[in-house]
């Protein structure tokens, strides 16, 4: 039902920053919690951001904590993650998630929970 389309990664140095977008073709999008989740090269894929309805509640990893930023503009459909100080660990496909919510101010860090996901956009942090 909702298709999701990133957009923003590339390669960036040690310290560097990038900004992601995801852009949902959905009529509904705001009655869906939105995730940013990556997966790097030999491991699973795992949470990294968060962000409930109301742009207002949000989570994040604490790998990622104090440098990255998640945002959505329900208006124009689409949910942004900034990332700040990026490591080399950072380096992985990035993937925007969609999660219907009855509540806004509810928000989802389980993999298996999401049912809808974008294709992913790579990121790769190297000096």
């Amino acid at each position: 039902q909702v298709t999701l389309v990133e957009s923003g990664g590339g390669l960036a140095q040690p310290g560097g920053s990038l900004r992601l977008s995801c852009a949902a073709s959905e009529r509904t999008f705001s009655r869906y919690a939105m995730g940013w989740f990556r997966q790097a090269p030999g491991k699973e894929r795992e949470f990294v951001a968060a962000i409930a309805r109301n742009n207002i509640n949000k989570n994040y990893s604490d790998s990622v904590k104090g440098r990255f930023t998640i945002s959505r503009d329900n208006a124009r459909n689409t949910v942004a993650l900034q990332m700040n100080g990026l490591k080399p660990d950072d380096t992985a496909v990035y993937y925007c998630a969609a999660h219907w919510s009855l509540h806004s101010n509810l928000h989802y860090s389980l993999v298996e929970t999401y049912e809808y996901w974008g294709q992913g956009t790579q990121v790769t942090v190297s000096s």
